[in-house]
């Protein structure tokens, strides 16, 4: 594995877990209207309307504040998650390298390759599945039941007294399945497009300079290409963690279900308002976490 003879510090731990908070914030405020009719329509069943006309009469009925139910969750969740996740990233990087054979330590930057890269996005997801699987169940049950639940604090105190901490925690197999294989596509895809127009723009993606454009478009192109990958397991996840208790036996028994009641294109419903939100909500994700990056740039 070569490196370059050039020092570089390593990143600090402390600077990916609070720069991913900021970043994770930037997305959920860019996305979350996007995110909301997503969910309706992957629990809607057979029925499915436009984007549009669903925003459209969302905004009308409810206003601003109604393109915005359930965010207390994401919100409330998202500093942490998006901490957890940056910095998983950074551990499983870590990781990575240290299973190099090839790699004696010492002086210089270390180079990961794109394969090393997606394995530690994928690592990534395995400690932030402990906050986002929760978030993920009080979301989904606040937009779909809005009326049932009198906000973030009420919906999980129901949740709890219903089935104790195994249903706040409901879907925590299903949002690994999800997230795996989402992460390997985010975190790589990123890595590999950022640096392809980094140099289409003549800018060293070594040098640590910041492109804004490529930062962006990496970022947006990221978010979609995640979605696209996991989109199934996010329709099953969705239906599992919405549907009353005792509804059905796992996720499988979703999958079964689905299967029989609406065939396989039921897995991809949501697909559009997921690839809607995906590109400007990833590129503020991204964009975010980099600036911050450079802001906190005195912790390393």
């Amino acid at each position: 594995m070569a490196q370059s003879p050039k020092q570089k510090k390593p990143d600090s731990a402390l600077k990916a877990f609070l720069s991913g908070g900021v970043g994770g914030t930037c997305a959920v405020l860019v996305g979350h209207p996007f995110d909301l009719i997503k969910v309706r329509i992957q629990t809607a069943g057979a029925a499915e309307q436009s984007v549009a006309k669903m925003l459209k009469e969302t905004f009308a009925k409810d206003g601003v504040r109604g393109l915005y139910r359930g965010v207390s969750a994401p919100i409330l969740a998202t500093a942490p998650i998006f901490s957890v996740s940056f910095w998983g990233y950074d551990v499983g990087k870590k990781l990575v390298q240290a299973c190099d054979r090839d790699y004696k330590g010492g002086a210089g930057e270390y180079r990961f390759t794109t394969a090393q890269l997606c394995i530690a996005g994928g690592l990534s997801a395995l400690p932030t599945t402990a906050f986002m699987a929760p978030s993920e169940r009080l979301k989904c049950l606040l937009q779909i039941h809005p009326k049932k639940y009198d906000g973030l604090a009420d919906c999980a105190r129901k949740v709890y007294s219903e089935g104790g901490i195994q249903s706040v925690f409901r879907g925590t197999g299903a949002t690994l399945l999800r997230d795996f294989p989402g992460s390997v596509a985010w975190f790589g895809t990123y890595e590999i497009v950022k640096k392809y127009l980094m140099k289409i723009q003549n800018i060293d993606p070594e040098s640590g300079a910041l492109s804004p454009f490529a930062v962006l478009c990496a970022g947006g192109i990221a978010g979609m290409a995640c979605w696209t990958v996991a989109i199934p397991a996010d329709v099953l996840k969705s239906r599992f963690q919405t549907a009353p208790e005792g509804k059905y036996k796992g996720i499988f028994d979703v999958y079964q279900n689905l299967m029989k009641e609406e065939g396989p294109s039921a897995l991809f419903r949501g697909m559009r308002p997921a690839l809607i939100r995906a590109f400007p909500a990833n590129a503020a994700c991204f964009f975010g976490m980099e600036i911050s990056k450079k802001a906190f740039a005195f912790l390393d």
